[in-house]
Order: C-alpha cells, then sequence, then structure tokens
C-alpha cells in the first residue's frame, strides 16, 4: 500500500500550502529573474530553501529576491553570465563558502534561437546559443555534482523544451540544443544513479509571460496559432512548470530519474 503521508501533509496538499519540503536545504536556480526561474525560485524559498540564483540580469534576480524576501524568505544573486566558465566558478565558489552545500540545481538559463532556415543559420549563431543553452548546463551540472557527492544526496533538473523532444520548423539550432540537454540529463542520470544523485528534466511547452505577452501583442493571430496547436488549447503558466521541478527535487520523486518530462499541455502525446 502506498503511503498517504501525515494528515497534517494531506491538508497543506489540499488547500495548496507550502509543505517545507525544503527547509535546511539550498537551491540553486539559474535564470531566475524571470518566468519559470522566477517561478520556481519563489516556490523553493516559499518551502524553506536558501535559494542562490545566477544570471546576467541583475535586475530582474534582485526583484525575484524582493519577492522572496517580501514573503520572508531567504536568497542571494550572484551576477554571472551563463557562457563564461569564470563566472561559474565564482558562482559555485560563493555557494561553497557561504553555505557549505547544495541540496538540489534547477538549471534553467537559456537564451532562444534565430529563426528561419537552417540554410541561414551561421556558425557564430550556433556558439552563441551552444555557449548558454549546453556548455553552461554541462558545467554547471559538474560543479553541481562534484558538491552533491560530498554529501552523499542530491537532485538537478535542467530545462530543456518539447523542442528537445520533437522537432520544429524554423528553429534548428534551438532544437539541437535542447536535444543536448536531454542527452546530457539522461547520460548524466545513468552515471549517477547508484551514488545518491537524481538527475531530471523538464520540457516546457508554450508558457505565457512577459516576453510572450509582448511578442503576442505584436501578432494579434499569433495566440490562436499556438494554441491550436496545443490539445488543451492554452498557453502553459510557470507556477505550473516550477511545480513539476519541486515534484521532481523532492522527496516525492525518490524513484525518479533520467526523466523528460513534458509539461506542454498535450503536444507530445500527439507524436
Amino acid at each position: 500500500m502506498v503511503a498517504l503521508g501525515s494528515l497534517q501533509e494531506r491538508e497543506a496538499l489540499a488547500i495548496g500550502a507550502p509543505l517545507n519540503r525544503f527547509s535546511g536545504q539550498t537551491v540553486l536556480v539559474t535564470g531566475g529573474s524571470a518566468g519559470i526561474g522566477r517561478a520556481a525560485a519563489l516556490a523553493f524559498a516559499r518551502e524553506g530553501a536558501d535559494v542562490v540564483m545566477a544570471s546576467r540580469s541583475e535586475a530582474g534576480n534582485l526583484e525575484t529576491i524582493r519577492q522572496i524576501e517580501a514573503a520572508g524568505g531567504r536568497a542571494s544573486f550572484v551576477p554571472a553570465d551563463m557562457a563564461r566558465s569564470a563566472d561559474l566558478r565564482r558562482l559555485f565558489s560563493h555557494i561553497e563558502h557561504r553555505y557549505g552545500r547544495l541540496d538540489c540545481a534547477f538549471n534553467n538559463a537559456a537564451q532562444p534561437g534565430p529563426e528561419g532556415s537552417i540554410l541561414d543559420c551561421t556558425e557564430e549563431d550556433w556558439d552563441a546559443l551552444q555557449a548558454v543553452n549546453v556548455r553552461s548546463v554541462l558545467v554547471c551540472m559538474q560543479h553541481e555534482i562534484r558538491l552533491m557527492l560530498r554529501q552523499g544526496r542530491g537532485c538537478i533538473v535542467n530545462t530543456a523544451s518539447v523542442a528537445g523532444l520533437i522537432g520544429e520548423r524554423a528553429t534548428a539550432l534551438y532544437c539541437a540544443t535542447k536535444h543536448a540537454v536531454l542527452g546530457l540529463t539522461r547520460s548524466a542520470a545513468l552515471e549517477l544513479a547508484d551514488r545518491g544523485i537524481r538527475i531530471n528534466a523538464v520540457c516546457p511547452g508554450p508558457i505565457g509571460g512577459e516576453d510572450t505577452a509582448q511578442v503576442l501583442a505584436k501578432d494579434a493571430d499569433l495566440e490562436r496559432r499556438i494554441q491550436s496547436r496545443v490539445p488543451m488549447r492554452r498557453v502553459g503558466r510557470a507556477e505550473e512548470v516550477a511545480a513539476a521541478v519541486l515534484w521532481l527535487c523532492s522527496e516525492e520523486s525518490t524513484y525518479a530519474t533520467g526523466l523528460a518530462l513534458p509539461i506542454d499541455g498535450g503536444i507530445c502525446a500527439g507524436r
């Protein structure tokens, strides 16, 4: 029989109250300045984590920290260009010296690629996109795993995309980087499966946010076209992806590793 947890836990789940699943834990979120990263940082903090954020957007991350602290949470920010290995070394030095441990990491920072024919893609486009979307994930995972091995446990979640599970027209470079993220996730998950470290990926479909709203404002028909691709007929919310990230990092998913979890309103179900 599957244990349902304490009455207090079940009641908290029923009313949406935080369970403090990450109390006393240190959690890293890259790309926490907006969207999915901000939603995840806020959710981890609500559940008791000390949150460390890193990205180039100082203003956006400081706003996330303001929201976390206003709600009684704790967070710090390290400015970092995810394409620069020196910045990443400084980030993990901060984590090691200030917190002394790393329990969970959400490698979420990424950038969209150029849209258009594969014939128009340049080597410079590829190098710039690969540096942020793939190499930074690899380098972050290497640092994260080394810290987690010291304590014999940890959880890592990488942000891929439905574009890492299927092909999409006119986005060859972006699709290639997200397929690569899934390759890194699955291979590393197998390597660390018997060493107490679980590694998974979330694969979001269209997610609403400030950037999406700006794009939709320029193209009145775009929202209809997006919704026509999604069986649920709506874009997702950043909080829906964040909830999946927290589940993958929690004690509720202790037998899950190497997953590529679609959060896509059913897009992949029809492929």
